[in-house]
């Protein structure tokens, strides 16, 4: 009888590929639907090209099991056209166009099949959006969902945005104020990260990894130094594990404070904008501190990091936080404490359990529908083994709930700053990394400011990368968004959109 069962890895390990069984598409489906009734989630999905030319495509699914604090991996292989998941399992929606567009396959019965970053085919001769000429589509040129009847009009924004934020083009369909639908078409930032990954680590990879999303430079570039050191067999030092999970919260810290703020601006509570804004750079200068970088870059590498911490530094460092702290606090119940604000808040862009939970959300838009994703407390690694235990959710599924998960995140991760300067283990801080074994598979998952941060990396029989995967919390949650925005007045999208705060780089890769 055939060995259903998968693979199993926890973050930061590494398996042999010839561990994980291929299975026939029809088992690889049914199993995928087994493990999402059962509560798992698909923290990643994609293709690999077979090692001869013109062989057919594996499919790699990699579910996460909260619960056990494990990854289930499935493996799978397809021709040209395949059975499409969506309609069953609508976390698969964009993984399944993005295989498409990447392979020129097709899902035979998705529901929304079109280009998502608009590039041509990775394989020569593969195009699924245009066989005759092999052409691709101009980005944002394709057809879009529209609702006809009377007073039923609809509105198109961007990809042009006033002031400085990325291009993403977003169309409404909507009767009179009210939003029936709306559709988000991006790709304007297209990099073509993953495809330059392949054959590497390169020496330019680690600068890749931390401006895949800028913000989350310290959440990609560790997530991408766990794939590295677990097909290595790198064992990371104490201290440095330490010192990466200060750099981690820190950037968790500005980018909460600063999303605050952004959120205060939008409603036109000047007090606690005026406030974060200044907040966050003070958040920003003691990553600074600790690497010369305010971002982080440079902070990170595989076997640990670059910039240790002599207890002068914490010393100042823990009182500079006790300074910012108070002032942040301040901030925050300024801003939760002003009905206007609640006002403006409550039941803004809501969504519920059952829609979060069937779309894959993850981070703090999971959090706020009641639904418990964290990797620090289901998938630790580190310190966070020993000192997270914090696991934050909200009910009501709301703009108000997406910001008091920030909030709520704020002291959890002030309160870790300390407890991990005040136990900061002596040693090294970086240990050397030796090639990578080779046909093998691992993976990192890393907890970011917007949620659960994935990479997923393949070696061929020489140790190089033959694919490398990553998954920005945002690819799951744009589409939480566009839900979010059903039945709401097309005037408060600034606001949903900001609690959201999404990245598109971080999506668009």
């Amino acid at each position: 009888m055939k060995n259903l069962n998968p693979q199993l890895l926890k973050n930061g390990e590494a398996v042999g590929l010839e561990s994980v069984p291929i299975l026939d598409f029809a088992e690889f489906s049914d199993c995928l639907l087994a493990e999402v009734r059962k509560q798992g989630r698909i923290a990643a999905c994609f293709g690999v090209p077979a090692a001869e030319v013109g062989g057919d495509l594996e499919i790699f699914a990699l579910v996460a099991r909260d619960r056990n604090a494990s990854v289930a991996v499935y493996r799978t292989s397809i021709g040209e056209r395949f059975s499409s998941l969506t309609p069953n399992c609508p976390q698969m929606h964009l993984f399944e166009r993005e295989i498409a567009e990447q392979y020129g396959v097709v899902p035979e019965g998705h529901p929304w099949l079109k280009p998502l970053r608009f590039h041509s085919s990775w394989r020569a001769g593969h195009d699924a959006w245009n066989r005759q000429t092999d052409q691709h589509p101009r980005i944002g040129e394709m057809e879009f969902y529209r609702v006809d009847g009377e007073g039923v009009h609809e509105v198109a924004v961007g990809p042009v945005h006033a002031g400085v934020i990325e291009p993403g083009h977003f169309r409404f369909q909507c009767y009179g104020e009210k939003v029936m639908h709306l559709e988000i078409s991006l790709g304007y930032q297209h990099r073509d990260i993953e495809r330059m990954l392949l054959g590497g680590p390169h020496p330019v990879t680690m600068a890749q990894m931390e401006t895949i999303a800028g913000d989350t430079t310290i959440g990609h570039g560790l997530a991408h130094c766990q794939v590295l050191e677990a097909l290595s067999g790198c064992e990371v030092p104490a201290r440095a594990q330490a010192i990466r999970a200060l750099a981690l919260e820190l950037e968790r810290l500005a980018n909460h404070v600063g999303d605050i703020g952004a959120l205060a601006g939008d409603v036109g509570f000047l007090p606690t904008s005026a406030y974060c804004g200044r907040l966050r750079g003070d958040y920003l200068n003691l990553t600074a501190a600790l690497c010369g970088s305010r971002f982080g870059r440079g902070m990170v590498r595989p076997g640990g990091v670059l910039f240790d911490l002599a207890p002068e530094l914490a010393g100042e460092m823990l009182a500079r936080l006790a300074a910012v702290e108070g002032n942040t606090l301040g901030a925050l119940e300024l801003f939760f404490d002003a009905p206007s604000v609640m006002g403006r808040f409550e039941g803004r862009g809501r969504l519920s359990r059952s829609v979060a939970e069937d779309l894959g959300l993850v981070g703090v838009a999971a959090k706020a529908c009641a639904v418990p994703r964290d990797s620090r407390f289901f998938h630790p690694t580190g310190v966070y083994r020993q000192l997270f235990d914090d696991l934050i959710t909200e009910e009501t599924g709301d703009a108000m709930a997406r910001a008091r998960v920030r909030s709520r995140e704020i002291t959890v991760s002030i309160e870790l700053l300390r407890r991990i300067m005040d136990n900061l283990p002596a040693g090294p801080v970086r240990a050397p990394t030796g090639p990578l074994k080779g046909n093998a598979l691992a993976i990192g998952m890393v907890e970011g400011w917007r949620g659960e941060v994935v990479h997923v990396g393949l070696t061929d029989g020489d140790g190089r990368l033959r694919r490398y995967k990553i998954v920005d919390p945002s690819f799951h949650n744009w589409s939480g968004l566009a839900m979010a925005m059903r039945d709401e007045q097309i005037s408060d999208f600034p606001l949903c959109n900001k609690s959201f705060n999404l990245s598109y780089c971080g999506f668009d890769l």
